[in-house]
């Protein structure tokens, strides 16, 4: 079944005026074509009101958007003094900042393409990554960044320069492939009095073929590829998102998952410049939660592991709460949860019910959310990986407009997404306008559109062989359509169990039932080949050492935590009761702790926090193999 939707003539949305047919370029917004017109034209517009905030000695500050092309087009004109030429590629090796997005843009306003790379990386994968790219510059955050550099700096020959955005420790360094960032504003102030045209110009030659943009895979099978992003793929998915997604102008927004990550990227840097929004930056990744209380956001975007994170530490909150409390919060909750049925599949909620629910959240659920920072959320979205609806539904219980969406980097981040009003619980929506979407003969994701990519950066056979004949991108992913467009992923097609006695399984929906227990983060089930399904469970450290503790079960460490017997017995418990939803062919028969705690620096994690099925299934061979012998 395919989808074609046509957005109606003059489409305006938070007072731009769209193309009237989205699904045919090329795609303006106040009459830019490219990313970094619009963003000098927002600059002018906007100038002294605020872009940005940024926590410095534990105040939030504010950063106008004049700065903020003030200080792009100064990287920027710095980088073509140091020999940058259009189309060079510059990588982004930091956390979440200001200084991120200055030289994201900096870079494409004068015809470079930006290639963020994750600080979880090592030295060896930097090295791939700067090679892989022909990269000709290279921004790092500060001396643990550098360090990394500095390991193989042989290795990357054809770098020209580093740049360095903190000088905090490193005062009395000297190299002299290495500047810092103050340095580089100086360079590029130096060529704007001398050519005061020349930024300006060089955002002018500007087309919408041109690649802005180059986002590496996360590299689950093989080596990462770069896939490249064009402008007609972000002026297009910007165009699409708006209309069914509105953010709007002074809207908070709060920017913490890694930015060289297309979901970020499009939340937190190309989203606030077509919306106006203000983006608010996390002092770090620990601190996500305090800062979520403290900008309150309007609109937020997670990958699931925080959507988890958030419901297990306010499963552990009520139960530690007095008996009155527990009490309350079960009655609001059930309430909430009688509403949610209604709302999640779009059918008017009964009066009766309205006026309980209204009841509960004055005196309980509205205290959770201005708890959580989420008391002025209007829309809040996941993607990156699959969710539990059960997750969903309890978010949507507790009042938060929570959706879950579908993309992939390939696809410049979004293909199809869940509305307010138009949502099936357990699907990833429908598709955003001006896609299509089909389902291959052997259950494949197919699309086709503006957003979907050139192609992978140097590889033009991997390229073809990620798209049909007739022009569609292979996902990898399977799923189904219904007669209203909704879809649903079932799971990856390389993931697929074909178990000994010939029978299917797609692993994510068991899976996702076991992670929306607080007590387990992540679970891989296996059974490719096999008699029977056993699993690897990831405990949540947090709540199970609370679980430890409450019950006086002796532990020393992860590893003798994950050991205890009462902690195996409570996990067991969870998959016996999880077994009870799916046939008998379905169930898992055995499982194992992996009981080493993993962090986005271990192999077994992608930067988003997913288990790399493949890598675990390998490095974890001789536990599986228990579950079988």
């Amino acid at each position: 079944m395919n989808i074609n939707v046509k957005t109606p003539a003059q489409t305006v949305i938070n007072g731009v005026t769209c193309n009237a047919d989205i699904s045919a370029g090329p795609y303006f917004v106040d009459g830019c074509n490219t990313i970094t017109k619009l963003f000098k034209a927002r600059c002018e517009e906007l100038g002294d009101k605020t872009a940005h905030r940024e926590k410095y000695l534990g105040i939030w500050r504010s950063h106008s958007w004049k700065d903020y092309f003030l200080r792009a087009s100064r990287i920027g004109l710095g980088l073509v003094s140091l020999g940058l030429k259009r189309g060079d590629v510059v990588s982004i090796l930091a956390e979440d900042s200001k200084e991120w997005l200055y030289t994201d843009l900096g870079i494409q306003c004068v015809g470079g393409v930006a290639s963020g790379v994750y600080t979880t990386d090592s030295p060896s994968q930097l090295a791939y990554l700067i090679n892989d790219s022909d990269s000709r510059f290279l921004f790092v955050e500060n001396d643990e960044m550098l360090d990394k550099y500095l390991e193989i700096k042989d290795d990357v020959p054809d770098l020209l320069k580093v740049i360095i955005y903190e000088r905090d420790g490193l005062h009395d360094f000297h190299d002299e492939k290495v500047v810092f960032l103050d340095e580089l504003y100086d360079l590029g102030e130096k060529l704007a009095q001398s050519e005061p045209d020349l930024f300006d110009a060089e955002i002018a030659k500007s087309e919408p073929e041109d690649i802005g943009l180059l986002i590496y895979t996360s590299g689950t099978t093989g080596r990462p590829k770069g896939a490249m992003i064009s402008n007609e793929n972000i002026m297009f998915t910007l165009s699409s998102v708006m209309r069914v997604l509105p953010s709007f102008d002074g809207d908070e927004q709060l920017c913490f998952l890694p930015l060289c990550h297309v979901l970020e990227r499009n939340t937190s840097a190309y989203t606030p410049i077509f919306a106006k929004s203000i983006v608010n930056f996390a002092e770090s990744p620990e601190t996500v939660f305090d800062n979520l209380q403290e900008v309150a956001p309007h609109v937020f975007t997670a990958v699931p592991r925080v959507w988890e994170k958030i419901y297990s530490r306010i499963s552990i909150l009520v139960e530690d709460g007095t008996s009155f409390g527990k009490w309350s919060f079960n009655k609001a909750l059930k309430t909430g949860l009688e509403r949610a049925e209604y709302l999640i599949t779009n059918t008017d909620v009964p009066a009766g019910l309205e006026a309980r629910y209204k009841f509960w959240d004055f005196l309980v659920l509205r205290n959770l959310r201005r708890m959580l920072g989420m008391d002025n959320i209007r829309r809040a979205t996941t993607g990156a990986a699959p969710i539990s609806p059960d997750l969903l539904k309890w978010y949507r219980a507790i009042g938060v407009n929570l959706l879950e969406g579908y993309g992939q980097t390939e696809g410049a981040g979004i293909t199809a997404v869940n509305l307010i009003d138009k949502n099936k619980n357990g699907t990833v929506g429908l598709a955003i306008p001006g896609i299509d979407i089909r389902i291959a003969d052997d259950g494949e994701i197919q699309m086709k559109g503006p957003h979907v990519f050139p192609g992978y950066w140097k590889a033009p056979d991997k390229t073809r062989d990620t798209m049909t004949d007739d022009g569609y991108l292979k996902t990898g992913d399977v799923g189904q359509l219904d007669n209203e467009g909704f879809l649903n992923i079932t799971g990856r097609l390389k993931d697929i169990i074909i178990t000994a006695g010939g029978k299917n399984i797609t692993p994510s929906e068991i899976e996702n039932k076991l992670k929306f227990s607080p007590m387990i983060s992540d679970a891989v089930v296996i059974g490719d080949k096999r008699k029977y399904l056993t699993c690897l469970v990831m405990i949540d450290q947090e709540n199970v050492e609370k679980f430890a503790q409450d019950r006086r079960i002796p532990f020393n460490d992860f590893a003798s935590l994950c050991a205890a017997d009462d902690v195996q017995k409570m996990i067991g418990t969870i998959v016996e009761d999880v077994n009870k939803d799916f046939a008998r062919v379905e169930q898992i028969k055995d499982f194992r702790l992996i009981d080493i705690l993993l962090t986005a620096e271990d192999d077994e994690l992608t930067a988003t926090m997913k288990l790399k099925r493949g890598f675990v299934e390998k490095k974890h061979k001789p536990l599986i193999d228990q579950m079988y012998n």
